[in-house]
């Protein structure tokens, strides 16, 4: 009984810390400003998928000419992806439609673009679009910004 009870607490324990890592490593993400929740689709095909699969929650942050983006629901302190302002093409956006609207926040709005070659989704809030537009357009002069 008392072994049960001693594997539970610790059972326990480690929940509680792994939860309480979880919320500091978004505290410290977001410690230096400039972040948004964005979630991530990589390498979509030409036609579009709204099937909902290959999305990924996660959070935007801005860092000079970059934007660094993390996954929630991971434990690493380094981007997952990180994205050149000036290797940024946006193709369109548009709204969720067919089973995307499940995977993702109610109020996304869906930005299609390219990076380097690779085709990307990235879907945010109207009000965290407007300001990655913004950020796109407001490049330092002499550099190549396609914003559609």
């Amino acid at each position: 009984m008392v072994l049960a009870l001693t594997v539970c607490g610790i059972v326990v324990a480690v929940v509680v810390l792994g939860l309480f890592v979880f919320g500091l490593r978004r505290r410290l993400i977001q410690r230096s400003g400039g972040t948004f929740d964005c979630s991530l689709r990589w390498d979509v095909p030409e036609q579009g998928d709204t099937s909902g699969k290959g999305w990924a929650y996660g959070v935007a942050r801005y860092n000079g000419d970059r934007v660094e983006w993390f996954r929630v629901f991971s434990y690493a302190v380094r981007p997952r992806r990180v994205l050149e302002r000036s290797s940024i093409e946006v193709l369109g956006r548009r709204l969720p439609e067919g089973e995307e609207e499940l995977a993702l926040l109610s109020d996304a709005v869906v930005l299609a673009c390219t990076h380097r070659g690779t085709r990307l989704e990235l879907a945010m809030s109207e009000d965290a679009l407007t300001g990655f537009l913004a950020w796109l357009e407001a490049a330092p002069p002499g550099q190549r910004v396609n914003v559609a």
